[in-house]
């Protein structure tokens, strides 16, 4: 994918300096780290697994946030732990704050979660962290978060978000009509199912009372590699760095595409359904809720990205790249059709 030109200063940060400088700060001392991950892009981040010296696991994690950002995130973790939500607490500096500026980076310092990503392929594991995502929302009236944050919010307006994609989707066909290659067969080889598709996302859309959509806390990236099972079977949540308060239906449509889109779940019926049904256990989802949720997942948002990002950069991409991904998200096309049509009728009428 075409990326624009970043003049982005690579973090450069020796283990050595992170025990001398960072660790004492912490009160963690004789430990040994490893390196988990280290993004150099514009929001540049790490994150190490310590050992100390008496065995005990930690993971210093360096944000790509402001303080008071990092003060909201500390304040949401710490509402959801004493609400019963089992979370990464962020553990104090040796002066009592939460986190430590060293050289104008900020470092937080959590304890070391043991548990397995959570497994889209089991229906009883699925079913327990839709509860857990519904006991989130349920559990956000009267949160307010600690003096000096920023009050973080999304809100942001799917009608015209999705009017805007469904516009762009146009202006690709007008393109690929009259661009003789590979790239642009294939996608006008799906395009009726795909208009119909963001015809129908974008209908729903502008079906919603907007006044109406239940408001929570939302983590923002409830995906199986931020949701973790412990050896007692109980659902952890990790990485709360994109959390808000926000529209619960983008909390829940965001868990679903992730889920759907896989080849082992394939826009599966039956899963949502089941899903659906374990939310509403815990918190009631009334019909604006669940038209988001389905406009939300229902619009093709690969089909959509990749054809802009060609027709935008036509000279520049690799044209062989882009029509293997375009073939990958073509074979799926008729499945997520089929599903519209099947889970509109059942929860919309």
């Amino acid at each position: 994918m075409p990326m624009k030109e970043q003049n982005i200063q690579k973090f450069n940060l020796s283990q050595e300096e992170i025990i001398k400088n960072i660790l004492p700060e912490f009160n963690v001392f004789n430990s040994t780290i490893e390196e988990i991950k280290v993004k150099n892009t514009d929001k540049q981040r790490a994150v190490y697994k310590i050992e100390s010296q008496d065995n005990t696991l930690f993971c210093l994690k360096k944000v790509y946030y402001n303080e008071k950002d990092l003060l909201f995130i500390y304040s949401v973790v710490e509402w959801l732990y004493r609400n019963g939500i089992h979370v990464a607490r962020f553990l104090p500096s040796k002066n009592g704050s939460r986190f430590v500026n060293y050289n104008s980076m900020l470092f937080i310092l959590t304890p070391w979660i043991h548990g397995e990503k959570c497994d889209y392929d089991s229906m009883d594991t699925l079913i327990n962290v839709t509860k857990t995502l519904a006991k989130l929302h349920k559990c956000s009236e009267n949160f307010t978060p600690i003096h000096g944050s920023n009050f973080k919010t999304g809100y942001d307006d799917l009608y015209i978000s999705l009017g805007k994609h469904l516009e762009q989707l146009l202006n690709c066909y007008n393109k690929a009509v009259i661009t003789n290659d590979t790239f642009s067969s294939m996608f006008l080889s799906t395009f009726e199912i795909n208009l119909q598709l963001a015809k129908k996302a974008f209908n729903l859309a502008a079906s919603i009372n907007v006044d109406n959509l239940s408001r929570s806390i939302c983590h923002g990236d409830y995906v199986n590699k931020n949701i973790l099972i412990d050896s007692n079977g109980e659902t952890c949540i990790i990485d709360f760095d994109k959390c808000c308060i926000d529209f619960s239906a983008h909390d829940i449509g965001y868990f679903f595409r992730r889920l759907l889109r896989r080849d082992n779940t394939n826009w599966n019926l039956d899963l949502t359904q089941n899903c659906l049904a374990a939310y509403n256990s815990i918190k009631k989802l009334n019909q604006d809720d669940l038209a988001y949720v389905l406009a939300y997942i229902l619009f093709p948002q690969k089909y959509w990205r990749l054809s802009r990002d060609y027709y935008n950069n036509l000279n520049k991409v690799n044209k062989i790249s882009f029509c293997n991904l375009m073939r990958k998200i073509n074979d799926k096309a008729e499945s997520q059709f089929d599903f519209m049509c099947k889970i509109s009728h059942d929860l919309l009428n």
